[in-house]
């Protein structure tokens, strides 16, 4: 091994799924001390040939080279052997066990370790790195954006050569994000090699020293960062045309009351008053594990509201969730997709039946055919790659499988919609066609959108909410500039003094 060579490389690694071609004779280096991000849509390859790299799937054809020696993955453990590591985009963590226990998992060390110096361990990993975590707490008690930073966490805990990221920031807010990416810098300059795989562009020209873009299993491009001289040329080399990722939100009268929260408190919500009408959307930011997930979670039936009361299209939350129609009324995006929103082994048709079935039934009889054709119609209109209805959800890439979730629940024309992080994992092009989605849908609906990224919640919001400790800590218009300058403070518990003019109104 020389200087130049690589800590690891791909050569001519191809992998197929029956028809599905998703990795074609692909060959890529990454070196010591640098961060190569992988670019692509959805759908374009990236996860798979991550998955053969980390000895999770093995590859068709072609020979990976690990210090410029052959090696052959047969399985995840002998990939972290050879020391690659990868936080997987859908978390791989026991839900029983504890943040310390998950990262401890597998460890091969003593048979007897001390529980409180394990914890000591983890809470000093996460000080390092400036990710709170609580040692001590169950990982299925935690948010999305908590159980991320376990995964960060186990990675760094084993100290490997070859870090593989994907799509590490999908839900931590920017200062967290700023966190992530000093660390990652940290690492590079301790010689590690970073493999960084991201649908947002302005990470990837902020925090690369290389790279490639993967389009329909190909690579398309493999250069220097400083090549790239904008996110425009990026965005077109990912999706072979020009994307502006803007969108027009023209003010709507607002009209029915969908939503009406008065006074909402349990052992996770504060007092929580919102309110929410037809023809807007309500943009509901704050830190991860503040409060959003239990909300969601009581105006979406799956938890019982505490004190105060919940009223759903004029009616009680009990009358509501008792009496529901499966169209013209409630639908739930989940940020879970694969585990909440669908079920992975079931067909695509099959997951479209999970909340439209009595939309396809004559009498005693399930119309699975006629479902069939309608979930084909929906793969073409939302651009679901691959557009087959019988293919089982797990087959998708994660962006494609949100999109059939929106496809879903946009199918039952509703009047409220509860979007929670809708464009996760989303490239660019699939996020302008979801945000055009939502804009159209809040023509006929009330939507609470539930996202973690402050630029989607401005760009759409007509209004903004901030949690802080399970309590909104303001509402306000989305042209309200001075309260937008202090949404970063607000996301931290603070709440800014109004001006003797102003005067904020708490729904």
């Amino acid at each position: 091994m020389t200087a130049d060579t690589p800590l690891i490389q791909l050569e001519g690694v191809s992998k197929h799924f029956g028809p599905v071609k998703a990795n074609q004779d692909i060959s890529l280096a990454f070196r010591a001390g640098r961060i190569k991000s992988l670019l692509g849509e959805n759908g374009a390859g990236k996860s798979t040939l991550m998955s053969i790299l980390a000895g999770r799937l093995q590859p068709d054809s072609g020979r990976i080279l690990v210090d410029g020696r052959r090696e052959t993955f047969r399985s995840a453990q002998d990939a972290i052997a050879a020391g690659i590591g990868m936080v997987y985009q859908h978390f791989m963590l026991v839900d029983a066990m504890t943040v310390t226990e998950n990262i401890f998992l597998g460890y091969p060390g003593p048979l007897l370790i001390n529980p409180a110096r394990m914890e000591a361990r983890v809470a000093e990993l996460a000080r390092q790195v400036r990710l709170t975590i609580d040692p001590r707490a169950k990982v299925a008690d935690l948010s999305m954006g908590e159980k991320q930073r376990v995964e960060i966490l186990k990675l760094l805990f084993r100290q490997n050569r070859i870090l593989i990221f994907d799509e590490p920031t999908a839900v931590l807010t920017p200062q967290e994000c700023e966190q992530l990416f000093e660390a990652l810098r940290q690492l590079a300059a301790q010689g590690k090699a970073i493999v960084f795989i991201s649908h947002k562009l302005d990470e990837v020209m902020a925090l690369s020293d290389e790279i490639a873009v993967l389009h329909k299993g190909a690579v398309v491009a493999d250069m220097a960062a400083d090549r790239i001289q904008s996110k425009a040329e990026l965005a077109q080399l990912m999706v072979g045309r020009e994307v502006i990722l803007q969108v027009a939100r023209e003010h709507l009268d607002t009209r029915q009351r969908v939503l009406n929260i008065a006074g909402l408190a349990d052992d996770d919500l504060k007092n929580i008053h919102l309110e929410l009408r037809q023809g807007e959307i309500l943009g509901l930011v704050g830190v991860a594990g503040n409060g959003q997930k239990p909300l969601v979670e009581t105006i979406c039936g799956l938890k019982r509201p505490g004190k105060g009361t919940v009223r759903i299209m004029g009616r009680d939350w009990s009358a509501f969730f008792q009496q529901r129609r499966w169209d013209g009324n409630l639908a739930y995006i989940p940020e879970d997709r694969q585990g909440l929103a669908t079920c992975r082994r079931l067909s695509l048709t099959d997951n479209l039946l999970l909340t439209t079935r009595r939309g396809f039934t004559a009498g005693p009889w399930l119309l699975h055919r006629r479902a069939e054709a309608k979930m084909g119609e929906l793969a073409t209109q939302f651009n679901i790659n691959p557009a087959n209805p019988r293919l089982a959800a797990r087959q998708l890439s994660g962006g494609n499988l949100q999109k059939m979730v929106i496809a879903r629940e946009f199918f039952r024309r509703p009047r409220l919609i509860v979007a929670e992080q809708p464009t996760q994992g989303l490239d660019i092009a699939a996020t302008e066609e979801v945000w055009q989605l939502l804009l159209k849908a809040r023509e006929r609906a009330g939507i609470l959108l539930v996202t973690g990224d402050l630029a989607e919640a401005l760009a759409l919001a007509d209004r903004l909410a901030v949690m802080f400790d399970g309590r909104i800590v303001d509402t306000f218009g989305a042209d309200d500039q001075d309260k937008i300058k202090s949404i970063g403070l607000m996301m931290a518990g603070s709440r800014p003094e109004p001006l003797p003019q102003q005067r904020s109104k708490l729904y």
